[in-house]
């Protein structure tokens, strides 16, 4: 059997390491669009499957709209950061980030959000790169994520609440923060209190930025057309048991190797490797570690070597470049397998896999600001779910990959236009999932225990309650300022979810002045 297994270590090493941070020195900017970042399709020097969040986001604006004599009120509404310092050895900006919306749904009549946010950034010296936001908000959510919210304490991707205005809504603050550093010409450190992202697609099935912050380490080497990264991260868990104000919440401690080969300029080939394990179980404490400080092994030896009981996963990211502005891509996340099950057809349960297979294109039909974006993924029951939550693939009572967690399918297409500063933007999101029904444990929630499942053998994608669910949302958007992507937004969402025991439609329509390019998933 995929046995799974591994250690805990020491972070204060790693704290030592601290003062040199890192910066990923792939590129100047990252093109950015109202819904998802744009990869690009030559992997010649550039490896687009690792998202890098130092790396400011762009917006590509006519240049007659740079030319045009510009006034500082101009410039700082329109073009510019709050604050903005620019000096030989230094720079440094920071502005307000607000996120004001009004709206109604169906189901939860008037909906609101009010989030107050700072950004503060800058360089010192050519290799020191740092940004740290702050956001404050208050909101009343649409019926599901309010529903979604109550359920699991957490408003998605943003941490825990309390209650506001007499239980209707929703009291919230989180930040991140990130320090980098490039030591020299092959090696970058970073340290952080963010997310992280591994593919080529919208989703992930690898490490998603879908649930919360996190504090991580991470080293990378770039040599020649290899880029190897090694990062460690400690997560929260919520479950199990409740939190104490004494101890705060259960933590849990992860590690992740990847190897991203750029082969040619239009093949790359990346593979991951991922571990998480408690850190602290019915022997006492355990931290961190010390068998997997070594950046350079992949750990399945180790895990062997040490006898390890935890959560060990394997994955493949593929892409390849059929012209400069398209992209094909895939995923395959492997969590437990035998392989005498997988041949014989049983639906052995412990034969825990996913995937994803996708295509994107910019400037499609040669329209410029065209882009376009198809994909499938796929997660049989089980995947990602532990013995305990305690070293599950989770953090903050979300899963650290796709949305969905596990027992389900889903295809999803995304159109984005840009018109000088006018956005359009259109996505719809078609899913297949089984939920838990008369308390029995089908597969897709990945925070309840595998000893729970209902079968040994037999199971299938989209068994128990079998649910559709169909998310389709329109958005226009005009660009007030590109540097932090202060725009006038109006979407309209239309939502549905049914199974034979019940039909949850929902119209949710919102307008807004928003801003910053935090990447927040509502479409579950």
């Amino acid at each position: 059997m995929f046995k799974k297994c591994i250690t805990p270590s020491a972070m204060l090493l790693f704290c030592c390491l601290a003062v040199n941070l890192s910066a990923n020195a792939q590129s100047a900017g990252r093109q950015y669009s109202l819904g998802f970042y744009h990869g690009t399709a030559d992997t010649s020097g550039y490896h687009s499957s690792q998202r890098d969040y130092n790396i400011q986001p762009t917006f590509d604006l006519p240049q007659g709209d740079t030319t045009r004599k510009q006034s500082w009120l101009y410039r700082k509404l329109f073009r510019e950061h709050l604050l903005e310092v620019n000096e030989d050895d230094y720079t440094f900006y920071a502005s307000i980030l607000p996120d004001l919306q009004l709206g109604h749904s169906s189901v939860n009549n008037g909906t609101w959000l009010n989030t107050r946010g700072v950004i503060a950034g800058g360089t010192i010296g050519k290799n020191l790169t740092f940004r740290a936001e702050f956001y404050e908000n208050q909101g009343k959510f649409p019926g599901y994520i309010d529903a979604y919210g109550r359920e699991n304490s957490i408003v998605p991707g943003q941490g825990a609440w309390k209650s506001y205005s007499n239980g209707k809504a929703f009291d919230f603050a989180y930040s991140s923060a990130l320090l980098t550093y490039k030591a020299g010409k092959y090696f970058d450190f970073q340290l952080g209190y963010d997310k992280n992202f591994i593919g080529d697609g919208y989703r992930s099935m690898l490490l998603s930025d879908a649930s919360f912050n996190y504090p991580f380490l991470k080293i990378i080497a770039n040599v020649g057309r290899i880029q190897y990264t090694t990062m460690w991260a400690q997560f929260i868990d919520m479950k199990y048991p409740a939190a104490s104000y004494d101890n705060g919440y259960r933590k849990k401690w992860g590690v992740f190797n990847y190897l991203d080969w750029n082969v040619s300029k239009k093949v790359s080939i990346g593979l991951f490797e991922a571990v998480i394990w408690q850190d602290s179980d019915s022997s006492g404490k355990r931290g961190f570690d010390a068998s997997y400080i070594n950046p350079i092994v992949f750990l399945r030896p180790v895990e062997f070597s040490v006898g390890s009981p935890d959560n060990a996963l394997l994955g493949l990211n593929l892409k390849y470049a059929p012209s400069a502005n398209s992209t094909l891509y895939g995923q395959f996340i492997l969590d437990e397998f035998v392989f005498k099950e997988i041949t014989s057809g049983t639906g052995w349960w412990a034969n825990k896999f996913g995937g994803q297979l996708g295509f994107r294109s910019n400037n499609i039909f040669k329209i410029k600001h065209l882009n376009f974006l198809t994909e499938g993924n796929a997660a049989r029951p089980y995947t990602y779910s532990q013995r305990t939550t305690l070293n599950n693939y989770g953090h903050y009572n979300q899963p650290l990959a796709h949305p969905q967690g596990a027992n389900f399918v889903e295809w999803l297409s995304i159109a984005d236009y840009q018109y000088k500063r006018l956005f359009l933007r259109g996505q719809i999101t078609i899913a297949q999932y089984g939920l838990d029904s008369a308390g029995i444990n089908y597969g897709k929630n990945i925070f309840e225990s595998y000893y729970t499942r209902a079968e040994d053998f037999g199971n299938h994608v989209g068994q128990g309650l079998k649910t559709n669910l169909t998310n389709l949302q329109g958005t226009v958007a005009y660009l007030l300022n590109p540097k932090y992507n202060l725009r006038l937004e109006c979407s309209v969402t239309v939502r549905q979810e049914k199974n034979s025991a019940w039909k949850n439609n929902e119209f949710i329509f919102q307008v807004g002045l928003r801003s910053s390019f935090r990447q927040l998933y509502y479409d579950f």
